[in-house]
């Protein structure tokens, strides 16, 4: 059984249909590369999958013990957010919010599960560090281990080495590519076609040409954007 199923999905904002009949499925453990043109309606898709939006017509589903709320969030950094001032350790626990329910404290086994996933991500040495002082990469890291805390089923990432440097990107490809290799399913917005064929197990291709599909058949796919 999939971990997610779009079925007939229709998007867009304001009754403006931006993608139409969309269907695929993820499996637990895949690795979902979401490519396509600027406009598309790639972040739409993602928001969508995270109820932050409402289809327009269509179905998601989730599956295979997977719960909506089980789904972690990786989104694109604002200037804003890159200057927050809170320490790493708040900014991961954050990430446990979701399972606090209305109790306005965190207990010790979500203390724990933060501090297993910065060590985890290498920035435990980093957690009493103001994260608005760190590198784009560091941060990024500390993003990525609050979407951990929030899940070990399902990562959902948008451009996740966006404004990084070489070194950073490679090494954030890495760590992505190690966490779906622990057995959490990976879906990730990229414009970087040759890293997604690298990594990702399937292509979702959105835009005026649709294919989703194993990434080893996109290759031969006449209507890829390659």
């Amino acid at each position: 059984m999939a971990q997610l199923t779009c079925e007939n999905l229709t998007l867009g904002y304001n009754s403006k249909v931006i993608l139409e009949n969309l269907n695929f499925s993820v499996n637990a453990g895949d690795y979902l590369c979401i490519v396509g043109e600027n406009g598309s309606g790639k972040s739409t898709l993602m928001k969508t999958i995270l109820h932050l939006l409402k289809p327009i017509s269509g179905t998601i589903k989730t599956g295979d013990g997977l719960l909506a709320d089980e789904i972690g969030y990786l989104p694109q950094q604002t200037e804003v957010q890159r200057d927050f001032p809170a320490s790493v350790r708040e900014i991961v626990l954050s990430g446990c919010q979701s399972r606090c329910g209305r109790r306005p404290f965190y207990i010790k086994e979500e203390k724990k599960l933060a501090h297993d996933t910065m060590e985890k991500l290498g920035i435990l040495p980093l957690e009493r560090r103001c994260y608005r002082e760190l590198s784009g990469g560091q941060q990024q890291r500390v993003l990525l281990a609050r979407a951990l805390c929030a899940t070990q089923k399902m990562l959902l990432l948008d451009e996740p080495v966006t404004g990084l440097d070489p070194e950073a990107t490679e090494e954030m490809y890495e760590l992505i590519k190690k966490l779906n290799d622990d057995g959490i399913t990976i879906i990730m917005i990229s414009h970087d076609i040759d890293t997604a064929l690298q990594y990702a197990s399937h292509i979702l291709n959105i835009g005026k040409n649709i294919f989703f599909g194993e990434a080893k058949d996109y290759v031969r796919n006449p209507d890829s954007i390659l």
